[in-house]
């Protein structure tokens, strides 16, 4: 097993973000004004996964593109500790990407809006002129906010490089962001709705489930993820059966958001030190368990002894 203490360089590519959520005080009434309360936070599924990865003691290099505005400045302040931002691109013709949420008094979504266009200016192009220091990375992460044709390259680039590729979806409308060709890719951690909608299958049942995870390693994959939120994670790799892995109950829910990209980042970490399978997903699990338990998208305690502390109490 690689010393725990190594350091490993990973680029992370794709969505960061303001999360925005409006929380109903009474029943809501359209067309008028409603009292709320409300919270902001930092977002994007690959810029989760740099600060966990940043707490969890690696290099990370952070590749997105943002607006000139104040969001861009609120997710610099919050995001540098952990990630190198010096390469994200800024368009002042663009707002940074923000997602707001509107739930009602229950606590259950009503509606989402989510600007996000931003994201489009994460071209091949703007990948090349990075390639010197993308090349001698450790592994490359990249989310389905990225437009396909950069998802593509980037896999081409890893293939020619020899650089293990993680893909991680962002929702079941961009499956179809996903490359043709996965024959160079390490890893793809995915959930239930996405594999169904880009699989055209139904998941009812275990035996479904599994032979989901059958369906993405015949097409070339070396490891697939296929998790299921409560009801756990099937996991298989193309010289490992699959693998059920059951849940970790979670008496209290504080905030799910942030719960799956904490899961790929302990995956992500464990892998880069050499761990057994098994190990690798316990440790997702457990993180996306804690995350769970917090009221922060990133939990705020988190680092690579805890969570090997935490794997042992489990």
């Amino acid at each position: 097993m690689t010393s725990i203490e190594k350091r490993f360089t990973v680029v992370c590519i794709g969505g960061m973000n303001i999360d925005r959520k409006f929380y109903a005080k009474s029943e809501l009434q359209y067309e008028t004004s409603n009292p709320v309360t409300s919270s902001y936070s930092a977002g994007g599924v690959a810029r989760n996964i740099a600060e966990n990865l940043g707490r969890l003691g690696e290099n990370v290099i952070f590749l997105s593109a943002s607006g000139q505005d104040g969001d861009w400045e609120l997710l610099k302040e919050t995001s540098k500790s952990y990630m190198d931002l010096s390469y994200v691109k800024t368009e002042e013709d663009f707002t940074t990407g923000n997602y707001t949420a509107v739930l009602d008094k229950k606590g259950d979504l009503v509606i989402a809006l989510a600007d996000m266009d931003v994201f489009d200016e994460i071209t091949p192009q703007y990948i090349k002129k990075y390639e010197n220091f993308i090349k001698k990375a450790d592994s490359i992460v990249i989310d389905l906010n990225c437009p396909k044709e950069t998802v593509e390259y980037t896999l081409q680039f890893g293939k020619k490089n020899e650089i293990p590729i993680f893909i991680i979806p962002v929702s079941s409308p961009k499956m179809d962001r996903l490359p043709k060709d996965f024959s160079n890719l390490s890893w793809l951690i995915v959930n239930k709705d996405e594999s169904e909608t880009f699989l055209n299958m139904s998941i009812e049942d275990r035996i479904d489930w599994e032979r989901a995870v059958e369906k993405w390693l015949q097409l070339g994959i070396k490891n697939v993820i296929v998790t299921n939120g409560a009801q756990g994670v099937m996991a298989g790799s193309k010289d490992r059966k699959v693998t059920y892995f059951p849940a970790i109950p979670t008496p209290e829910v504080v905030d799910v958001t942030g719960a799956g990209d904490s899961f790929c980042s302990a995956v992500i970490h464990m892998w880069l030190h050499n761990h057994e399978f098994s190990s690798i997903i316990k440790a997702g699990m457990i993180n996306a368990h804690r995350t769970i338990m917090s009221p922060y998208t990133v939990r705020l305690d988190l680092n690579r002894e805890k969570l090997l502390t935490e794997m042992k109490d489990n």
